[in-house]
């Protein structure tokens, strides 16, 4: 295979293009090389298959949709509060909004990993570091709350996520006077993490059965 990373990169962007727009079925080496702009036959030199590409296109999804150093060392000087937590979810609203196209085929690698299981294995390896990481990032950062409350803030904005991305009317005048998404976050957070550091289900609380 050709080793050149600027156009595997850019190949590989092209396929999370057609991922979203097309679904799984569209997503042929020849859909890629026209939505890279690219010689046909070019995609064919790069990835050794159709799960290869998928693999890569995984892998350059979370980069492309992980938050941006700067901004998460900006928030991590303020508070570790309820408030640091909202903020934090306000940021990730923010980018999967700003790259509708890489969450769009994030959920499409879901679908198309029921049917292929070796795909279905390295996929729920890789989502599953989501909440694991975020777990870790909760003790380190010094946030409200314990692995309980990681696991059920992920799940709910993972819902609010594929709500506001794929059928946003669904959540229109829900909860009257609260707006989508942002006055939902904050719900969201507000009904899932304790207030203040030693809350329920914080490190220093009762909210988990190991105590965290």
């Amino acid at each position: 295979m050709v080793a050149n990373p600027e156009r595997r990169t850019a190949l590989v962007d092209a396929g999370i293009e057609v991922l979203a727009l097309q679904g799984a079925r569209g997503l042929t080496f020849r859909a890629v090389d026209g939505q890279a702009g690219v010689p046909v036959g070019t995609a064919s030199n790069y990835f050794a298959g159709r799960d290869d590409l998928l693999r890569q296109m995984d892998a350059r999804l979370h980069v492309r949709l992980a938050p941006d150093p700067a901004v998460v060392a900006g928030l991590l000087e303020r508070p570790r509060d309820r408030d640091l937590v909202t903020a934090f979810m306000h940021d990730l609203i923010r980018r999967a909004t700003g790259d509708r196209t890489g969450w769009l085929a994030m959920l499409e690698m879901r679908l198309e990993a029921t049917r292929r299981p070796e795909l279905r294995a390295s996929f729920t390896r890789s989502v599953r570091a989501d909440p694991v990481e975020g777990m870790e990032f909760q003790r380190t950062a010094g946030l409200p709350g314990g692995d309980e409350t990681v696991a059920v803030l992920y799940l709910a904005m993972l819902g609010l996520i594929v709500e506001h991305l794929t059928l946003p009317g669904v959540l229109d005048g829900v909860l009257p006077g609260v707006s989508v998404p942002d006055g939902l976050v904050d719900r969201i957070v507000a009904a899932i993490v304790p207030d203040g550091p030693d809350g329920p289900g914080s490190p220093n609380g009762t909210g988990g059965p190991d105590g965290r």
